[in-house]
């Protein structure tokens, strides 16, 4: 068994961290002060074609895997940009798997190469106020009228709503008390981004500035028909094939974000000089360090392991939560030791790390927390009853 990348795949990291060492800790910096979509870096990106890295070739893109994709985005968060730089494009690279895998040809060549080739924004838009990860209980409606699907109701926490073109949203089209299945009724569309019937609002959250989240009001919003995927009323079971590759692919994030703020941490420790030598030469610095560096190594074993059993077409349930769970849990301890390393001056926003530890809770809470990702691996793995 070889755990070493390809040829291809170290050329894909080089190339990579290659764009974004042109956007240095001063960039980002100041994103993370002001605010304000990385237009800059994600067109960087986008003219050399990583946006379509997943993509089908006859779609646009590079038709490659999620372990390729796993290896970028972890080369991107590990290059100083964080999760800021992350998520601006996170869901250009397997957002609209829905839409590659079910969607009508007519629909593939429409909506996939804008994406791909980064002409185009969109947001994601699941999750709602008062069912958080209990997708199955959405409350917005999309009521068909004639030719179309007229939209009313709230979602929340919905990344690039104030710079998308367009919605990928999954809606209600059948009430809940008559379906046989929770599950039933759910159908998912990709649309235009209609700003004169859905009210964009901001939430303010303690990290990842340059990456909006916010909270959407659709009032009477209308999605033609030709914009459903799929069937009507399957929507839920659409979006389970992008489940995995999701956690995958945030939990790559989180590794790049821990050995981001490891190596920060590591070389401060070998140029601090307190009592005549480098904190770095105490064993109570260095075993922290060498820990974290432990963790983020079998995490990141875990995320290609899951990767590859996806890519391969084996069932990769469990490895893709296990991978995003570990990686979650070793990024976040890198991050926090990192600014505890620097005492004091890692409270100081010019020594960055105090931002790597904002960020790095976005992929330890998203998209599905670490104790439901456990509850998961405990009913399908080790057969325990559920308990939700």
């Amino acid at each position: 068994m070889d755990f070493a990348l390809t040829e291809e795949q170290e050329a894909i990291r080089a190339s990579v961290a290659g764009i974004c060492s042109r956007f240095d800790d001063a960039y980002w910096l100041k994103r993370d002060r002001e605010g304000g979509f990385p237009h800059d870096f994600y067109d960087a990106l986008a003219r050399e074609g990583w946006l379509g890295i997943c993509t089908p070739e006859a779609y646009g893109g590079a038709g490659l895997g999620i372990t390729e994709a796993a290896i970028m985005m972890r080369a991107i968060a590990e290059s100083g940009a964080g999760m800021s730089g992350a998520s601006a494009v996170h869901i250009n690279i397997f957002g609209l798997n829905p839409v590659a895998v079910f969607g009508t040809e007519e629909q593939k060549q429409r909506m996939l190469r804008p994406m791909a080739e980064g002409r185009e924004k969109a947001c994601f838009a699941v999750t709602e106020p008062n069912t958080g990860l209990n997708t199955t209980q959405l409350k917005l409606r999309a009521v068909k009228k004639g030719d179309r699907y007229v939209v009313n109701g709230q979602k929340v926490w919905i990344s690039t709503a104030q710079e998308a073109d367009r919605i990928l949203l999954l809606a209600r089209t059948t009430p809940l008390e008559e379906v046989t299945k929770p599950t039933h009724g759910l159908s998912l569309f990709y649309s235009r981004f209609d700003r004169d019937r859905i009210r964009v609002t901001e939430i303010e959250k303690m990290g990842r500035k340059a990456v909006d989240s916010n909270e959407l009001f659709f009032e009477d919003y209308e999605i033609p028909a030709e914009d459903l995927i799929g069937e009507e009323g399957r929507g839920f079971e659409y979006i389970l094939h992008g489940m995995n590759p999701e956690r995958v692919l945030i939990a790559a994030e989180a590794v790049g974000l821990g050995m981001l703020a490891l190596a920060r941490a590591s070389k401060y420790a070998r140029e601090r000089i307190v009592f005549n030598r480098p904190i770095g030469q105490n064993q109570a610095i260095q075993h922290p360090l060498a820990k974290c560096w432990a963790e983020l190594e079998a995490a990141w074993m875990m995320v290609l392991s899951a990767a590859s059993a996806y890519d391969r077409g084996l069932p990769a349930g469990a490895a893709a939560n296990a991978a995003k769970y570990l990686a979650g849990e070793a990024g976040f301890h890198a991050c926090e030791t990192a600014v505890m390393v620097h005492g004091g001056f890692g409270y100081a926003k010019e020594f960055h790390v105090e931002r790597y530890l904002r960020e790095v809770f976005v992929p330890r809470i998203a998209p599905v927390s670490p104790q439901l990702a456990l509850s998961f691996i405990a009913e399908r793995v080790l057969d325990l009853p559920k308990s939700y």
